[in-house]
């Protein structure tokens, strides 16, 4: 008998006429590494709720789930509790106390634990963690990537035997990222824990997990190994616009050869092929534009501490935006590049230096019209902006105060809400929606004011592939009408694709800002999976399509 197994489960949301989740058979191991994917929106996150009773969503639910031999909801609270781990896409709604430590043994408290055993238990997972060095810090003060560890950890510190996890690196920086999943892998492994994980960076996951499970439209479209599961999608077209997310190395060869026989799932695998398939040689960048823009934005030397007993957040910052450009700002969990958009935007003062806005100081600017003619934020955590029942309820909150007719309010509403491809969630409660969905919504607020400059801060957590080129499309139009756009990202594949510089936040300023295609090829570890793959082979190679255009060029390659 399967360890968790759903019997024709179906749901459907109240006030939904389509079910989110349709007929789902499913059968799961005890001990297997499990990755559920699949388009924003299409039931993922539904799905592994219905493991955990207490947050499952609320609707109409027909079928069964078994647990471990016996029907899921006759498990005690406690068992719920202690032998099934969840942790959520938003780490915010996880955390319930003020300290690290406390957030930690919580849990444990509330189940009666001895205090030996809780301070045993909680010593071990912060060490297991890399979590000591701010194990007595307020939970307030640390970064996304920050929180989400410390719910790991006080998650792993009950000592579940299955583990799930709705998009768990959304917030890591690309280092931090990778070595999550291999502690996870590890957990999986070691412990003999069963993982259901539910991500849209797949690029580590598809070397490392026992099974893909793909889901589309509420329905499980592919369920069997990696391999197997890319050669059934390919061959049978199920979804395109998913396989946009498989690993960079099987759209390659996917793309330029119509069979493969043992496809790559490893950045070794990849080399190993380009060596063999591609010939040694150079991709010479694009020469830049090199006619003078005006600076939109531009901070000088700043300097930023959130108390006077607290070393700086900001040394000696400084930078310049053009107009017309897409900029994008990497770093590390908690280095400061959210801090560094508040200051350069006037949500937080600095501490000397100087901040101006088309040459303007920012201070002689009316903070009113700012944030509503000029400068747009779009935060991290979507739900801080949304006021309203539903997502045309949170349209309507910004254009209530515009000076126009109804009609033509209703219309530049539904110009966004189509551009992002939301009007089809406009009934729906905003935080009824997936991450990307909600990234989106949160998105055309802040587009809806047509601001010159427009920040945004992780934009595309919680996308899909598909999703992000949509959105990538949509800044670059922007960009070409003359709007300057500043990202804070960890998303270094679509810093590389679609942004006109890129620089690397450290140590409270800015330590290297070049055009995106030397940037990313001076860097080691902060660089795309195709540098990785070719960087000893094909010089100046950071995106796919730069390497396919190089395959059909010198080796005559049609594409499938």
């Amino acid at each position: 008998m399967a360890f968790i197994e759903f019997k024709d489960v179906r749901f459907t949301y109240p006030k939904k006429i389509d079910p989110a989740l349709n007929e789902i058979n499913l059968q799961i191991e005890r001990g297997e590494f499990v990755v559920l994917c699949g388009l924003s929106g299409c039931g993922k996150t539904t799905l592994l709720k219905q493991l955990k009773q207490e947050i499952a969503p609320f609707g109409e639910k027909e079928g069964s789930i078994v647990f471990d031999g016996q029907p899921l909801h006759t498990l005690s609270e406690r068992d719920q509790a202690t032998r099934i781990g969840y942790v959520m896409q938003n780490p915010d709604q996880q955390l319930v106390t003020d300290k690290v430590w406390h957030e930690l043994a919580f849990g444990l408290e509330n189940l009666g634990m001895p205090t030996n055993e809780i301070r045993r238990r909680v010593a071990e997972m912060a060490h297991y963690f890399g979590i000591q060095n701010w194990f007595h810090d307020d939970t307030a003060t640390l970064s996304g990537g920050q929180k989400q560890l410390v719910n790991l950890a006080s998650v792993m510190v009950m000592q579940p035997d299955v583990l799930l996890l709705d998009e768990p690196t959304s917030q890591l920086d690309p280092i931090a990222a990778v070595e999550f999943i291999r502690t996870v892998h590890q957990l999986q492994r070691e412990l003999g824990i069963t993982v259901i994980m539910i991500e849209h960076r797949l690029e580590e996951l598809f070397s490392i997990a026992n099974r893909i499970i793909v889901l589309h439209e509420g329905q499980v479209v592919a369920n069997d190994t990696p391999r197997a599961v890319i050669r059934k999608m390919k061959t049978e077209q199920l979804v395109p616009a998913f396989q946009l997310s498989f690993p960079a190395s099987v759209q390659l060869q996917y793309t330029l050869q119509k069979a493969v026989a043992d496809v790559a799932l490893t950045i070794q695998q990849g080399q190993e092929w380009i060596r063999h398939e591609l010939p040694k040689g150079e991709i010479l960048e694009n020469p830049t534009r090199t006619e003078k823009r005006p600076i939109a934005l531009e901070i000088r030397n700043s300097h930023f501490s959130y108390s006077m007993h607290e070393q700086d957040v900001l040394r000696d910052f400084s930078l310049q935006l053009y107009e017309g450009e897409i900029f994008t700002l990497l770093g590390g969990n908690g280095s400061g590049k959210t801090t560094a958009m508040k200051v350069m935007t006037g949500l937080l003062k600095s501490r000397g230096g100087t901040v101006s806005l088309y040459g303007k100081p920012f201070k002689k600017y009316e903070k009113s019209k700012v944030y509503r003619e000029w400068i747009g934020i779009c935060p991290q955590n979507p739900q801080t902006i949304f006021t309203a029942k539903t997502v045309l309820l949170e349209l309507q909150d910004v254009t209530s105060v515009w000076t126009m007719s109804e009609e033509e309010k209703r219309q530049k509403e539904r110009a966004i809400a189509a551009q992002l491809k939301i009007t089809h969630l406009f009934e729906q409660h905003p935080y009824d929606l997936s991450g990307g969905e909600q990234q989106k919504v949160a998105l055309a607020k802040v587009l809806l004011n047509n601001p010159s400059i427009i920040c945004l801060d992780e934009p595309t957590k919680g996308m899909d592939f598909d999703s992000k080129q949509q959105l990538a499309t949509f800044l670059t139009q922007l960009k070409q009408q003359g709007k300057t756009i500043f990202i804070v990202t960890h998303d270094l594949e679509f810093s590389a694709l679609y942004a006109d510089r890129a620089a690397l936040f450290f140590d409270g300023e800015i330590v290297s800002c070049a055009p995106t295609n030397s940037f990313f090829t001076g860097n080691h570890f902060y660089t795309t999976a195709v540098h990785r793959m070719t960087r000893q082979w094909i010089q100046g190679a950071t995106t796919l399509p730069q390497l396919i255009h190089y395959a059909k060029k010198e080796c005559a390659y049609v594409e499938a």
